[in-house]
């Protein structure tokens, strides 16, 4: 005879596991629906297989499907069927339809779900409940709209969202947001913006990626890295060789102790402060002219508007016939071809930056203004500073010294020849009419100094003479002085900070918002 508590135990395992089978059919059907399939707790779903989650792209397939980048939409694509790929960058649900904006990079367009008869409630829902950031792929019709939208990039145009896709998702807590970071900030602010929140630069630092996500942070970069292109492209077509120089030195390459130090196996090393003496040895190697854009170093604890600890260089030097302003001459071109360049190729992206960052119209003169540096002191002097002949320019000074000239002049750029020699670096060539100055210059932007440069020494001795009396260890430079012993042509050149042009070129008010991860004595990470 059956034990009758085993018949109890038997019973009940059997409606457990029938439970547990309903509870699996339904999450199975509800993940189907999610993911497009053919599935759905909604029979008659009119959407179905149109929008969901999309499997993890391994790579087993290739779609013949073509994504259309955001910023070509426009008038003319009226009314065709588009496939594009995105950040949902904001969403807003309402009734039977749902808004949304669609980001990719700095380009930005409204989207419309709404509920049809190709669209159903549980569509629009879907895509109401999808995470901020998440990357998606839709497919919509272009439309004109009546009405300019002022919160897009792509203003004459909506997309009427046929299919929606997640592609990857994002959590959904996000450290900030991308529209708090990409809100425009203005001297006065209206009420409304300044109950806003504001996104402190700490915070962006710490989240550098979420930051880096922003259309104006997009659009900077972009800028950026054209003036890397165009410097080069200048300087080619002026032929010029580009030189890649160590970063890993035994001797500071510009003396004083602002300098990482490094273990190098058994000994030290440092991190290179500039690539000026390997310029110059490429030059005694008969290159001629060189260009070189790479890292720089620079252990000073400086926590200013326009200091980093490492920060991209763009070094060039060149050998001259009779006069250090041949050279002079090549570098004011240079920086006049970036400058044209911006202007003409990247407006879109200029006015991006100025939507958030308002700023005034960088203006420059061809050929550059040159003045001597005894009529920036002249200058100064007459509005009520008090320096003297041979004092470097302070800070304060130098941004006078830009009003100055932005008043009188009517230009953003330009240099000042003939520095006092004492601020100069050990390797300048003093002035041969006044001892008291030098053959070296540096350019500034919107009153701050973007380059600094020079005629160098190009006989052994004489630079050895001056390497003492600077307080160098001959020792420790003996490579860079005998490069001199072998017969080496009189040469010039300088050294410009990457991410300080830009960031003046943009009228911003920090270097960090043009160094894609910063590096000062505060900040190692991320």
């Amino acid at each position: 005879m059956e034990d009758q508590s085993e018949v109890k135990v038997s019973k009940k395992a059997a409606k457990k596991a029938e439970k547990a089978a309903k509870k699996a059919e339904m999450k199975a059907s509800k993940k189907a629906e999610q993911s497009g399939g053919d599935v759905t707790t909604e029979v008659d779903d009119c959407s179905r297989g149109k929008y969901g989650v999309m499997p993890i792209i391994t790579s087993t397939e290739k779609l013949d499907r073509v994504l259309v980048p955001v910023k070509s939409l426009n008038g003319d694509e009226k009314g065709k069927l588009v496939w594009c790929r995105g950040r949902l960058h904001t969403s807003r649900a309402k009734g039977k339809q749902c808004f949304f904006v669609l980001r990719q990079q700095f380009a930005t367009i409204q989207c419309l779900v709404a509920v049809s008869e190709d669209i159903s409630k549980a569509m629009v829902k879907f895509v109401s409940d999808i995470s901020k950031e998440s990357i998606i792929d839709i497919e919509g019709t272009v439309v004109a709209v009546e009405k300019s939208i002022e919160s897009c990039s792509q203003k004459d145009v909506e997309l009427h969202v046929k299919q929606v896709f997640v592609v990857n998702e994002s959590e959904p807590r996000l450290p900030l947001q991308i529209e708090d970071a990409a809100r425009p900030e203005t001297e006065e602010d209206s009420t409304e913006e300044k109950l806003s929140i504001r996104v402190n630069q700490d915070t962006r630092l710490d989240n550098r990626i979420l930051d880096l996500r922003t259309p104006t942070s997009q659009a900077i970069f972009r800028i950026e890295a054209a003036v890397c292109d165009l410097f080069r492209n200048s300087l080619k077509s002026r032929g010029f060789v580009e030189i890649h120089t160590p970063k890993i030195i035994s001797a500071a390459s510009e003396g004083g102790a602002n300098v990482f130090e490094v273990s190098y196996f058994k000994g030290n090393a440092y991190l290179a402060q500039s690539p000026q003496l390997y310029k110059q040895m490429a030059i005694a190697a008969d290159f001629e002219k060189v260009y070189t854009v790479g890292a720089v170093f620079r252990a000073e604890d400086s926590n200013t508007h326009r200091h980093l600890c490492e920060f991209v260089g763009l070094d060039l030097e060149m050998a001259f016939n009779y006069h250090y302003h041949e050279v002079l001459d090549v570098i004011e071109s240079t920086f006049v071809d970036i400058f044209k360049g911006l202007q003409q190729q990247f407006a879109t992206e200029i006015e991006t930056v100025s939507r958030q960052f308002p700023m005034e119209t960088f203006k420059f003169l061809e050929p550059t203004l040159r003045l001597q540096f005894s009529d920036a002191v002249a200058l100064l002097r007459n509005n009520g500073v008090e320096m003297d002949d041979e004092d470097d320019l302070t800070t304060a000074n130098e941004k006078l010294l830009g009003k100055l000239v932005k008043a009188k002049y009517g230009t953003d750029f330009f240099t000042l020849d003939k520095f006092p020699l004492k601020v100069r670096p050990f390797y300048t060539m003093p002035d041969p009419n006044n001892s008291k100055y030098s053959n070296s210059y540096d350019m500034f932007m919107r009153g701050e100094e973007i380059l600094s440069g020079a005629q160098r020494i190009h006989d052994a001795k004489f630079l050895s003479e001056r390497a003492v009396h600077h307080g160098c260890d001959l020792d420790k430079i003996k490579a860079y002085i005998d490069s001199f012993r072998y017969g080496v042509p009189p040469h010039a050149g300088g050294g410009i900070g990457l991410e300080r042009v830009t960031m003046l070129f943009l009228g911003l008010d920090n270097i960090r918002k043009t160094s894609l991860f910063p590096r000062d004595p505060r900040r190692l990470t991320p």
